[in-house]
């Protein structure tokens, strides 16, 4: 062990191999250092695993129904009590973070990647092409999120491939607003230059050598969106244009249970704190790579 720490610590790398882990070693040592954003990182953690690990920790179906079992308080058996319909809450609350995380994990797969790609195409070649591209952002920018995405929702039908498409097409403007930003600082640089200099075509340059440079950025952005994100797909399920029921979807769960906000507490509550801590721990774990990625606040 003191062997791998001295070689990935080295101040004089032997191979770039080493040098690269070495960076990568020292980031992960300056995001520990952080208490918070390693509480987040834990969180997140932690409800992926419960997510993925779901069948194997509750014997309940989600969707079985119990009615002689109906708004049981929490107990031995059901630890978070049930539902109006005698489902168990646990078992509804950690499939639910299948299909809440899914959706999350999926706008950002679709969202992250065309925002920078779009960004990057403005920022390098300007003109026509970079006026057209951000007053397309500019429009998309100007309508409120959740707005615009119940409008796309509605236009096609209630359900998570509907939210999802819905989230990715409004969530993409401000990643391709830091992307252009971050393109026009290194398009005049002099690698930049060498790279034309040496042939290198737009696209072999846009791909190559700016938009990794912008990565780190992105990365920090799509964390600290992650907790908007998961709040606009419990909101469509809230509002009845995401997940339908019996699906056990957190923003679903919390509109069938409203109704005993005052009597049966916990049958509300317990959506609404999964989605709390899920959405403070993603932004305690951006504050935390903001402070280790961005040379600016170092």
């Amino acid at each position: 062990m003191s062997l791998s720490r001295n070689w990935l610590l080295a101040d004089s790398p032997a191979t770039r191999q080493q040098a690269v882990w070495g960076r990568r070693y020292r980031l992960w040592l300056s995001l520990r250092s952080n208490p918070l954003a390693t509480g987040g990182l834990a969180v997140i953690l932690l409800m992926l695993l419960l997510a993925v690990a779901a069948p194997l920790l509750t014997p309940w179906d989600p969707g079985a129904q119990h009615l002689d079992n109906r708004l049981a308080g929490p107990s031995a058996a059901h630890w978070l009590g049930t539902d109006e319909l005698g489902r168990d809450l646990w078992t509804r609350i950690i499939y639910g973070g299948r299909t809440t995380l899914g959706m999350v994990i999926a706008v950002v797969a679709l969202t992250a990647p065309l925002g920078l790609l779009i960004g990057c195409v403005a920022g390098y070649l300007g003109g026509v092409i970079d006026k057209a591209l951000m007053r397309i952002t500019d429009i998309f920018l100007a309508f409120p999120r959740l707005i615009l995405a119940l409008a796309f929702v509605a236009a096609l039908k209630p359900g998570v491939e509907s939210a999802v498409l819905a989230i990715a097409l409004t969530a993409w403007p401000p990643y391709a607003r830091l992307a252009r930003a971050e393109t026009l600082q290194f398009r005049q640089s002099d690698f930049i230059a060498a790279s034309r200099l040496t042939g290198a075509s737009p696209l072999r340059i846009i791909l190559r050598h700016i938009m990794p440079l912008c990565v780190p950025s992105l990365v920090v952005r799509v964390t600290l969106d992650m907790s908007s994100i998961i709040i606009t797909a419990a909101s469509l399920g809230f509002l009845g244009m995401g997940a339908q029921p019996p699906s056990p979807e957190w923003g679903t769960m919390i509109a069938t249970a409203r109704r005993f906000l005052f009597s049966e507490w916990w049958v509300p509550l317990m959506p609404c704190i999964a989605i709390f801590l899920t959405s403070l721990a993603f932004n305690f774990l951006g504050d935390g790579l903001r402070d280790v990625l961005d040379p600016r606040e170092r």
